[in-house]
């Protein structure tokens, strides 16, 4: 069992992003989503003090603008998010919170290691890696407003809601 931190999109930059997978040929699981945090194990008592964290955070847009590709153990097809001071500040002060508190994080999402992205395709060998990227670009930057912070068990599928986006115009 593994429990990742994501944010969701909004549905204009969700469907965009599902359009860039169907192009690419593939199929995912859950809705696309950026990945803040990955730990075998993120507690009742840890999530409680994410809540009261996240409310206190304004969740910045993204740019989801560099298409590109890296292999880990196996090949991911993404598109990267720009880089800016209040994303950071936003992935520091999760991690500010899930600090000695979780069990087995993972080492990719820690601050310093962490590559913000949207997964388009992965698993795939070097020659479908390939294809698909073709397949997709040229990709027009796409604004990702997070929709919402949520927990999910990549075992179930269970989704626990941190926080909902906030409907006030920013």
């Amino acid at each position: 069992m593994m429990h990742a931190l994501v944010a969701f999109f909004d549905d204009e930059a969700d469907a965009k992003i599902r359009e860039l997978w169907r192009a690419a040929g593939v199929k995912h699981t859950y809705p696309p989503h950026l990945t803040y945090a990955v730990a075998s194990t993120i507690g009742p008592k840890v999530r409680k003090e994410l809540r009261e964290d996240l409310e206190r955070l304004w969740m910045p847009d993204l740019w989801l603008h560099t298409l590109g590709t890296f292999s880990t153990t196996e090949n991911v097809l993404m598109l990267a998010a720009v880089v800016d001071t209040e994303l950071l500040a936003v992935h520091s002060a999760i991690h500010d919170v899930l600090a000695s508190k979780v069990k087995n994080p993972n080492a990719y999402y820690l601050p310093g290691n962490w590559i913000p992205h949207c997964t388009l395709a992965q698993g795939l060998d070097d020659e479908a890696t390939k294809a698909a990227f073709a397949k997709v670009f040229p990709v027009a930057p796409i604004r990702a407003k997070v929709r919402e912070v949520s927990i999910v068990d990549t075992q179930t599928g269970e989704i626990d809601v941190l926080k909902k986006a906030s409907t006030a115009p920013r």
